[in-house]
């Protein structure tokens, strides 16, 4: 039973992705700290964020609309994710894996909130 959006699968998995996301931001060059790094984090909190104030709204409208924020702002961070791989990082593939099943994951939630035909 979901009596709070910590209980939502999409929400953890979404927490782990922020967690992956803000240690291999910490891996960055310091002259990245500022740029890549910081629109990283950003993302990342966002994705998580918007899963748990969508579940917080009272209609399904709302909660669709944080949704879809949340799977826009875990497109950017993929980006993200793909730049710091070429760039810098080397142990970005579990967050790219992480991003990926949290994409799929808001992708079913979401279709099974909308009204069906």
């Amino acid at each position: 039973m979901i009596s709070s959006y910590r209980d939502l699968h999409v929400w953890q998995r979404a927490m782990e992705l922020a967690e992956a996301t803000y240690k291999l931001a910490n891996e960055l060059p310091p002259y990245e700290t500022y740029r890549l790094g910081q629109q990283l984090r950003r993302s990342a909190v966002s994705v998580v964020s918007n899963i748990a104030e969508g579940h917080g709204r009272a209609h399904r409208g709302d909660y669709l609309h944080h949704l879809s924020i949340s799977r826009g702002s875990l497109a950017e961070l993929q980006t993200q994710l793909e730049l710091a791989s070429r760039l810098h990082a080397s142990s970005v593939e579990q967050a790219l894996s992480l991003a990926d099943e949290v994409g799929r994951m808001l992708t079913t939630l979401m279709k099974r909130l909308r009204p069906s035909p």
